[in-house]
């Protein structure tokens, strides 16, 4: 056991974007790890897969990883006496479709294939020449967490020319798809485990959504009676993830993942567009949407000042521009408010081109 943590702390220090990510989080960990091959990987093999028989070997190919892909994960998993079972696991928090993705796992494949053959080698040398040698199965996933649709092939010979007239000679191979927002709320609250909460989170883009969930009292109850304190903190950083994206405060993500580590989930989630009402949001959105006007009222002026030449046209230029700027960034920041368009409201304050189609749409 104490290897195992060692272990799990040096994974750490070689990736430097651990805490950022949710998923790496999730499947770091091996009671969410069985849950989710048990659960979600619809497989009879697996079905019967607990904690203890999973065993992260990503550490081992941290040479494959850059920072791009620092949320991959390597499992051996043990499914019978004496055998071992390889699952290989792409899950960076995606939110737009790789293309590539089918060509990254193969070239995983392929080196923990030829590490598999070093290591019976070392123990046997030319076994790996021998009629009876085999090397393990390995299961690769792609979890994705982006709110399209994944468009992407899953079979790696429809990313090859003429795939068909040169198919006898082409590798082929499909990977697992897990397309988070594929499963309904009320099959993810059916699976009654804490990963299926941790997806749901994982779901949510706004409040709105947050205030849409209405998840059953009963289950949110059940775990947090039943969960370990282990898993209660990692869904308490996930929380945090997600409250941070919905723009609130230090205190306030501190204040609501103190409660899932309380074991009052059912308090949280009841009491949380109560707590965190839409004014909060709008108003930091509306701090944005000035800062940025203001910035932008003073481009103006400054080339209003340049194209007078003189320094007085100048101050004149800058202050116009600065009223201009902000009259019409408050304008259009109160009708979104008022809306409650929060999602235009904070595109508006970082996307130029957005911006000017709000202002044509409102006439502004």
């Amino acid at each position: 056991m104490e290897q195992k943590k060692n272990t799990s702390h040096r994974k750490q220090l070689s990736n430097s974007r651990l805490r950022d990510s949710g998923s790496k989080l999730i499947f770091g960990n091996d009671e969410l790890c069985s849950q989710f091959l048990r659960n979600y990987m619809d497989i009879p093999l697996l079905k019967n897969i607990r904690a203890e028989d999973i065993e992260d070997v990503t550490e081992r190919y941290i040479p494959m990883f850059t920072e791009e892909r620092n949320s991959d994960t390597v499992k051996r998993i043990k499914i019978a006496e004496n055998s071992t079972f390889y699952f290989i696991s792409l899950i960076e928090h995606k939110t737009k479709v790789d293309y590539n993705v089918s060509m990254q796992l193969l070239r995983y494949m392929v080196c923990i294939w030829e590490d598999y053959e070093r290591e019976m080698e070392r123990k046997r040398k030319g076994i790996s020449r021998t009629k009876d040698f085999r090397y393990p199965p390995i299961l690769p996933i792609v979890y994705y967490e982006g709110s399209g649709t994944w468009t992407a092939p899953c079979n790696i010979k429809d990313r090859i020319f003429f795939e068909e007239a040169f198919e006898p000679f082409t590798p082929q191979f499909f990977y697992k798809l897990v397309q988070l927002n594929a499963y309904s709320i009320e099959e993810l609250v059916g699976k009654n485990d804490e990963l299926s909460l941790l997806m749901l989170i994982n779901r949510l883009q706004n409040s709105s959504q947050f205030k849409e969930l209405d998840l059953p009292e009963n289950y949110l109850k059940d775990l947090s009676e039943n969960s370990t304190d282990e898993l209660l903190d990692i869904i308490a950083r996930v929380t945090a993830s997600m409250l941070r994206r919905l723009d609130l405060s230090e205190n306030e993500v501190t204040k609501f993942t103190e409660q899932v580590k309380e074991r009052n989930m059912a308090e949280l989630f009841e009491n949380f567009v109560n707590d965190i009402d839409m004014s909060s949001l709008s108003k930091i959105a509306l701090e944005r949407g000035k800062a940025k006007a203001e910035r932008k009222g003073r481009e103006i002026g400054l080339e209003e000042g340049r194209k007078a030449g003189l320094q007085e046209g100048h101050k004149a230029g800058l202050s116009e521009g600065e009223s201009i700027g902000l009259a019409r960034a408050s304008r259009l920041t109160k009708i979104l408010i008022e809306q409650n368009r929060m999602e235009d409201l904070k595109r508006f304050a970082e996307d130029a081109a957005y911006r000017e189609n709000l202002f044509r749409e409102f006439g502004i």
